[in-house]
């Protein structure tokens, strides 16, 4: 495994990081704890969640939320310092009215049930989920800053935040005198790749880190979905992922997936292999997450991790890309 440094910080990550929206939600503690042991043993050290993962979004109950960190609490306990830990908050976690969202109120109660439920008394990396317009971001990141001097968090960051507002808020804190958002959070793959108009040049003129999810599409790169076939019992996509459906009826994916695996195989290398070389050979990602339900998932996926692609085959994907309307 190699580590690239997040953004500006000295705080190194491995390129590939592990994502656990699984935890609790699809896979319970047991098969939990042997993908994060699988994980661990292949040398990565990032590893994300969210107070919202858990049975609760599928379910749409916000009680049912935190069972992710919940599990890693238990499954880290003796190995809390082997990894740079990350979690999220905006989501709705309960059914009162201050339950969601980004205010002091808000962000102050679900750190302190998310160190609860993680067992450790300090967040890696704090982020927020996503963008929220209804609380002024002097208020939210006076409350993260505050945070911070307390120890309670080493570094914060955001997900799925636009240009624009990253830059907001680096002004923000820039003339407070606050600690700003080192990393952001985008979804990014061969089949979406709309943030290298505005915030891939932003990120890499600011020195903000990118970790990027849903590096395999969803499952779409993974080769899960075939065109006129029936999806997987256990697939997201049988489950009824309302953004899986989408991505999959209007980005041309089928054709994309054609393209894509005949490169692959002309390296000898799996669809999902290749897809994940393709965003780790981008300098400006800091790091990829992998959301895993099984050990084999990430053996598989991480095995030519190390390699990178051809100037050559960047092109040709560039121009299969644009050849079948993909936005970039």
């Amino acid at each position: 495994m190699l580590y690239r440094k997040l953004g500006r910080t000295g705080l190194k990550v491995s390129e590939v990081s592990l994502g656990t929206m699984a935890f609790g939600r699809w896979i319970d503690e047991k098969a939990s704890e042997a993908v994060l042991n699988a994980a661990l043993e292949a040398g990565i050290n990032l590893v994300d969640t969210a107070d919202v993962y858990g049975k609760g979004m599928d379910a749409d109950d916000p009680n049912q939320s935190g069972e992710s960190e919940a599990i890693l609490g238990k499954l880290l306990k003796g190995r809390r310092d082997r990894v740079v830990l990350a979690t999220k908050v905006h989501g709705r976690v309960g059914t009162g009215v201050n339950d969601a969202g980004q205010s002091r109120y808000h962000i102050y109660r679900a750190l302190e049930n998310s160190l609860r439920r993680l067992q450790t008394d300090y967040i890696d990396l704090y982020q927020m989920h996503r963008f929220d317009p209804e609380t002024p971001l002097e208020e939210t990141l006076g409350a993260l800053d505050d945070l911070v001097k307390q120890g309670k968090i080493r570094y914060i960051g955001c997900s799925n935040y636009a240009a624009w507002q990253i830059a907001k808020a680096h002004g923000i804190s820039a003339v407070r005198g606050w600690n700003r958002f080192e990393s952001v959070q985008p979804e990014y793959s061969l089949i979406t790749r709309t943030i290298e108009r505005e915030l891939v040049p932003f990120a890499q003129s600011e020195q903000v880190g990118i970790i990027s999810y849903s590096p395999l599409g969803r499952g779409i790169l993974a080769g899960k979905y075939r065109q006129g076939e029936a999806p997987p019992a256990d697939s997201r996509l049988a489950a009824g992922e309302k953004r899986l459906e989408l991505l999959l009826q209007g980005n041309n994916a089928h054709a994309l997936v054609d393209g894509i695996r005949t490169l692959a195989e002309r390296r000898g290398w799996s669809l999902a292999q290749f897809s994940l070389v393709w965003v780790l050979s981008r300098s400006y990602v800091s790091s990829a997450i992998l959301g895993a339900s099984k050990p084999e998932h990430i053996h598989d996926s991480i095995r030519y991790a190390d390699r990178r692609l051809t100037p050559e085959e960047l092109s040709e994907i560039d121009d299969l890309s644009r050849k079948l309307g993909i936005l970039f």
